[in-house]
């Protein structure tokens, strides 16, 4: 049952707006009401909040719903309604003019805003001039407080300087003291330099007659180094006169060597012209069959350990060195954490830098079992990049390149992983750890 609206003759209406505290009063009461509603009985404005929690609402939606209980008189009578089934005798006495005595101001305010009896606005005001009145109070008591503390950190700082004046008088004694003392060390060092001039003086007068001894003795010292050179001079022609005649006596053998170099030379030319060889060949792992991407002998060096860093260097001395990586291999240890492409795209550029240094054939393997559609890659010159056909994997293709090598060629082969180098060096090829390459790629 509605609470019938009471007629309080002209409208009674505020100079100034509710106080903040009786504002939230009215508003907490109005988002408990909504929370109860069928949503169909919700005002209109005030729907898209109906779902939110009293808390939220009563935070959120302050705004709209002061609004609305000010210019809907039926949505306030609904909430004086909610109010009275909690409150009921402290409502019937506001609106007989005569609340509780002991009763909270603000909360007073609060229902007699939304009940409007006559006179409702004196209730208002009352709480405004009790809320000006509290927060009067406290700041009369921070202000107090805080003239306190104020006298006390004067006191602290009052304290403080004496203390302060204490130390520096203190201070100002022990200065005093080690300005006498500095006196008189002054003194006794201007004493100790008056006798060291005299001291440099005397060994200034030494070093005079010192010094003309030693001229002396230099002057004999050139006339024997004179003798001596006319001594070195007579056995260096000496020694002059025989290298001529032992270069003499070896021109003969040089000659006779170097009629059979150009013996050589001419029958190597010869033979290629009779076997009508082209200038350039193709290079026999141009022959082994894999997938392009889109777009062994004897070798100098097996004293150093496969782990050596100076072993990389000296086989890539070798002439017509091959060199063979196993390219994952490589990239997964030096830097696995990269995507595959950027993997191959980081060792196919860092090894053409180093085939341009070296001048070695290079071959950079990578297994193209998992591939679903050709690898578009530009190879630096001096670098070809294979990808095992499938059917067969990256280890497999390194093997067939290494026994497709002619034997007796310098063929080094890149892998960390132990059959392959295993492989390798059963093939004749010598096996290299990804390590050294890395290292050596880091140094470029």
């Amino acid at each position: 049952m509605r609470s019938p609206i009471i007629d309080t003759g002209p409208e009674e209406r505020l100079d100034r707006p509710l106080p903040e505290a009786v504002r939230q009063h009215v508003v907490e009461a109005a988002a408990e009401l909504i929370g109860t509603l069928p949503p169909e009985e919700v005002p209109a404005p005030l729907r898209r909040i109906a779902k939110f929690e009293p808390r939220k609402r009563a935070k959120r939606a302050a705004t709209p719903i002061a609004a609305q209980l000010e210019g809907d008189e039926e949505f306030r009578t609904r909430v004086v309604d909610y109010v009275r089934e909690a409150h009921p005798g402290f409502i019937d006495a506001i609106e007989a003019g005569a609340p509780p005595a002991a009763a909270d101001p603000v909360q007073v305010a609060a229902i007699a805003y939304l009940v409007r009896p006559a006179g409702w606005t004196r209730y208002v005001e009352a709480a405004r001039s009790e809320l000006e009145r509290s927060a009067a109070a406290a700041e009369e008591a921070a202000a107090a407080q805080e003239i306190a503390m104020l006298r006390e950190q004067l006191t602290a700082a009052k304290s403080v300087r004496a203390e302060e004046i204490d130390k520096l008088r203190g201070e100002l004694r022990d200065s005093r003291t080690e300005v006498a003392e500095l006196r008189r060390k002054l003194h006794e060092a201007r004493q100790a330099a008056k006798a060291a001039r005299e001291r440099a003086d005397a060994l200034a007068a030494e070093t005079a007659a010192e010094r003309s001894a030693a001229a002396a003795a230099e002057a004999a010292a050139h006339k024997e180094i004179r003798k001596v050179r006319g001594r070195l001079a007579e056995a260096e022609a000496a020694a002059e006169y025989a290298r001529r005649a032992a270069r003499e006596g070896r021109s003969v053998d040089d000659a006779r060597l170097r009629v059979l170099l150009d013996a050589l030379m001419d029958a190597a030319q010869g033979l290629r012209r009779e076997l009508a060889l082209p200038a350039t060949i193709s290079r026999p792992a141009d022959t082994v069959s894999a997938v392009a991407p889109a777009g062994p002998g004897l070798l100098p060096g097996r004293a150093l350990s496969e782990q050596d860093p100076g072993l990389f260097d000296k086989l890539l001395t070798l002439p017509q060195v091959h060199l063979i990586v196993d390219g994952y291999n490589v990239t997964k240890t030096g830097y696995g954490e990269l995507p595959l492409a950027d993997q191959r795209n980081r060792l196919v550029t860092r090894l053409g830098g180093l085939a341009s240094q070296t001048k070695a054939e290079i071959t950079c393997v990578f297994d193209g079992a998992d591939l679903d559609a050709p690898v578009a890659i530009t190879a630096p010159r001096g670098v070809r990049v294979l990808f095992s056909p499938p059917g067969e994997t990256a280890d497999e293709l390194i093997g067939r390149l290494v026994r497709t090598e002619p034997a007796g060629r310098a063929v080094v082969v890149v892998s960390s992983d132990r059959e392959v180098a295993d492989a390798a060096r059963r093939a004749g090829a010598r096996p290299a750890s990804s390590a050294l390459l890395l290292r050596r790629l880091a140094r470029s």
